[in-house]
């Protein structure tokens, strides 16, 4: 993991070239699903606006149009911003008065935020602008479609957002954009101005009209996009993990018996018997695990650590499931204030509160760190003579020559410590602001941040277990593992060679967490399964 000083493990890294998808998700159907997000944010998918959208967009708009001519106030429209909210714009200064809320409010600071974060982030915003209920132009909304779809990210900064009312500095940064200020990283992750990069797309930068420039940043589209993003990597790293368990307790000569079907029903949690139903799986047909079940074995129990992953690993599984139903609901709604209605009322409202999606992104980062505290518990051992069924110490080829895996536990031990910090809430925080009209905050986004730094980490311990693990079974030749476990192991050595004298070991560890992370090992341990982990 990077230096804490460096802020977030991956917002300092730049993305290389990505090709666009050439099937785009449309945006005004319906609620965006999981899947949607993930194609634009991750894959470069285009996207457009449905009919629908388009309508509804349009119906909305001539409603604003219309307060904007009144003599009465509106929020937002004809009004300032916050805690000045009380001043009365006149006509002729309504268009300069949306440029400066986002040119103040674009003012974040520190390293960049990694692209899949702001195409999620400028997605969502789509999103609810389609809805019909925030009183854009059309115009406006396509300008934002037509960045996604030429590959265009806003550069926006790690730190800025309190989560209430919504990611205002982060979303302000992309709206800097559509108005061609600021600067932008291209398809190629070039850098350069957003006037510069909107002329070479063909894009003409918006002019913002009445209500826009607060509509485009008054949500909770950055941390939504983040949750999202999380629960797709979780779910490939609990399969993961599920496969790390299971290679440890394979190298270790424990027992697969405690996860039998009638013992796990006993405990019926969904995330539980789902783990169980894994590591059953991927233990079957080991001539390793059968070389012990004899009477001779005197063993009576494992550890803690093999004997309830089921129990751990599923805990962390029916939370992820809690957090999916937090990220749909946040999906299907519109955050926006003030909202234009169906009959026409334009209301405010607290949509904006990041709460419920702040909770959840704590909520992860408990399960994420104690996922990760299990794994480095079985790693230690597999490489403790005293512990580990007869392996050399440290599983070293030639033990006080060779160190072997000794300190790929440290580094380990010094991820799972911070992911245990990482844990620790950000939505119990609150620093007043906005001369306290905005006087209770979620602190969201930074609950997204520490969880996607805590995901990071986790990606690098299970990688070390696996590795560590497969080492420990290619010393139990000439026994051979269970076919999925096999598979993983074959599919780990076209990357990173077996066991021997000690060698430069951070290379293999990066080349195991790549493995983790693209989900490749999960695939090879499914190509030896009658029917894939789940």
């Amino acid at each position: 993991m990077a230096d804490p000083d460096e802020s977030s493990a991956v917002a300092t890294t730049q993305p290389r070239s990505v090709e666009p998808m050439t099937d785009g998700v449309s945006v005004g159907r319906g609620p965006l699903s999981f899947a949607d997000v993930v194609l634009v944010a991750r894959h470069e998918a285009s996207v457009q606006l449905t009919d629908d959208a388009v309508a509804v967009i349009g119906e909305s708009r001539r409603v604003v149009e219309q307060l904007a001519e009144a003599p009465t106030p509106a929020y937002g429209i004809s009004t300032g911003f916050g805690a000045l909210a009380t001043r009365h714009i006149p006509g002729p200064q309504r268009a300069q008065l949306q440029k400066s809320l986002i040119r103040s409010h674009a003012a974040g600071s520190g390293p960049e935020v990694e692209r899949e974060v702001v195409r999620a982030m400028m997605l969502l915003r789509l999103s609810t602008l389609a809805t019909g209920r925030t009183g854009v132009r059309i115009e406006t909304a396509r300008t934002l479609a037509a960045l996604l779809s030429h590959g265009l990210t806003p550069v926006v900064h790690e730190y800025g957002s309190l989560g209430c009312s919504g990611d205002l500095a982060p979303l302000a940064h992309c709206a800097l954009a559509l108005m061609g200020e600021g600067e932008v990283r291209d398809r190629d992750g070039v850098r350069r101005s957003a006037a510069d990069a909107l002329a070479g797309a063909g894009i003409k930068p918006v002019e913002l009209q009445a209500k826009e420039g607060l509509a485009l940043i008054n949500g909770t589209d950055g941390m939504l996009g983040m949750l999202v993003l999380a629960i797709d990597d979780l779910r490939r790293l609990l399969q993961s993990a599920d496969i790390g368990a299971a290679m440890s307790v394979e190298g270790l000569l424990g027992t697969d018996r405690v996860f039998a079907a009638d013992l796990q029903a006993m405990r019926p949690h969904p995330g539980q018997a789902v783990s169980a139903t894994n590591l059953r799986a991927l233990l079957a047909g080991s001539a390793v695990m059968a070389s012990h079940r004899g009477p001779d074995c005197h063993r009576v129990q494992d550890a803690y650590s093999m004997r309830c992953s089921p129990q751990v690993l599923g805990a962390a599984r029916d939370t992820l499931d809690y957090a999916a139903v937090v990220a749909q609901r946040e999906l299907a709604s519109t955050v926006d204030n003030p909202v234009v209605l169906p009959d026409g009322r334009v209301e405010s409202n607290g949509n904006f509160h990041g709460a419920p999606i702040a909770y959840v992104l704590d909520f992860l980062a408990i399960p994420v760190a104690d996922v990760a505290s299990m794994a480095e518990r079985r790693t230690d051992r597999l490489l403790d003579r005293t512990r580990n069924a007869g392996l050399p110490p440290f599983l070293a080829d030639d033990p006080g020559v060779d160190s072997g895996h000794m300190i790929a536990q440290y580094t380990q031990a010094a991820i799972v410590s911070e992911l245990k910090r990482l844990a620790n809430p950000a939505s119990v925080d609150s620093i007043p602001s906005s001369a306290m009209q905005e006087d209770h905050v979620s602190m969201g986004w930074s609950s997204a941040r520490k969880l996607r730094r805590a995901i990071d980490g986790l990606a690098q311990v299970l990688a070390i277990e696996i590795l560590t693990a497969a080492r420990a079974l290619d010393l139990r030749d000439p026994l051979q593992p269970g076919p999925a476990t096999a598979a993983v192991i074959a599919a780990l050595r076209q990357h990173v060679a077996g066991p021997g004298p000690d060698r430069h070991l951070s290379p293999e560890i990066a080349a195991t967490v790549e493995l983790v992370r693209s989900g490749d090992l999960v695939a090879a341990a499914n190509s030896a399964l009658p029917a894939p982990l789940s």
